[in-house]
């Protein structure tokens, strides 16, 4: 019989993944300034974005072929909520309450949360979101 477990999950943690951007600078820029973050000091090709729970997103220029658009997901305190959107009003970036972007400048309540999305300068698809999704 092996020791070794199917599903082992303890002590495993996402520490980073490199997101691709046609400008680095830009797209990460953007981001922390619509989350309130700060961008972190170059490393190679990458340009951190330290979410403050030990992850980064890593923004790596392509520019040799099309972006292919990725979700990302933030889960955020109740007041930071409220001042991500009063951010992305004032920046004029539309944002949505359905990840389709079919229903403009209006929240979900998904969960018993409040949730939206919106459009990064390179059509990745994020989502700020005040409760996680429940999971079976």
């Amino acid at each position: 019989m092996s020791s070794h477990q199917p599903y082992p999950h303890a002590g495993v943690q996402l520490n980073h993944t490199a997101v691709y951007a046609s400008d680095r600078h830009l797209s990460a820029e953007f981001l922390a300034a619509i989350l309130g973050l700060r961008v972190g000091a170059p490393f190679g090709p990458f340009l951190p974005v330290d979410l403050g729970n030990g992850v980064t997103l890593d923004y790596c220029e392509k520019r040799d072929e099309p972006i292919q658009p990725q979700h990302y997901a933030f889960l955020v305190a109740d007041g930071q909520f409220d001042a991500v959107i009063a951010r992305l009003e004032a920046v004029g970036v539309t944002y949505y309450a359905d990840p389709g972007h079919t229903d403009p400048g209006r929240v979900n309540d998904l969960f018993g949360g409040r949730g939206a999305y919106f459009a990064d300068p390179d059509g990745h698809n994020m989502e700020v979101m005040t409760r996680p999704y429940a999971r079976p």
